[in-house]
């Protein structure tokens, strides 16, 4: 959680940490609300100016809420991807899985430049390359600019273009999952997994896939 004092109060919203847990630089990614009653302050800060955060983090985007598996997927839409920002930097995620996929849909192309930033490091930085190997691959799509994957990542698996780009259907049997975006994009997300026998696990029971439940409106 954080936030600025707003009215004399502290104003204090959920948002991702987008860093690697090996940074000393936490790193958060947000959208730039004009009239939004946190973003609009926000974004105005400059370097030196101080914040409120709550200093114990929660949520479910963890290795340990799922069942060890062969292949990890990432959904997420907007800003949903800041959490998989740190995991795909994580060492702990290339040891448990053999192949990981993070997907991010946005309405337009200059929407993904964030995570076109960050998969360039991978190819070009000597430490996240080693890191990752030939492990990480991604989908990166849109769903009101043309593009080349035009189109919300339920469609793709419900038609056969996901299986196309990954190599095969998604499964309980092979594959673990999270999830997180908005609402919507969480409970379409949620219903495929368990219309294929998948488990949603929490950080006391591990599953098959999790959905991060809070994030920043």
């Amino acid at each position: 959680m954080i936030g600025l004092e707003v009215n004399g109060k502290p104003l204090l919203r959920a948002y991702s940490i987008a860093s690697p847990n090996w940074d000393e630089v936490l790193e958060f990614y947000s959208i730039k609300v004009k009239n939004g009653p946190l973003t609009s302050k926000l974004q105005l800060l400059n370097e030196g100016d101080c914040i409120y955060m709550r200093p114990k983090p929660v949520g479910t985007l963890v290795h340990d809420a799922l069942l060890p598996g062969k292949r990890l997927i990432l959904f997420s839409t907007g800003t949903g991807v800041a959490p998989f920002a740190s995991i795909i930097r994580d060492p702990e995620t290339y040891d448990k899985f053999s192949e990981v996929w993070i997907t991010h849909t946005c309405r337009t192309l200059s929407e993904l430049d964030f995570t076109k930033n960050l998969l360039d490091k991978f190819q070009n930085e000597t430490l996240l390359k080693e890191l990752a190997g030939n492990k990480l691959k991604w989908i990166l799509t849109t769903t009101r600019e043309k593009s080349k994957n035009f189109g919300r990542i339920t469609k793709f698996i419900d038609d056969g273009k996901f299986k196309a780009l990954t190599g095969s259907d998604l499964c309980a049997d092979k594959d673990r999952v999270m999830i997180c975006g908005s609402l919507a994009m969480l409970q379409d997300h949620k219903c495929i997994c368990e219309s294929l026998g998948m488990i949603e696990g929490s950080n006391s029971k591990q599953g098959h896939f999790v959905i991060e439940k809070a994030f920043a409106d």
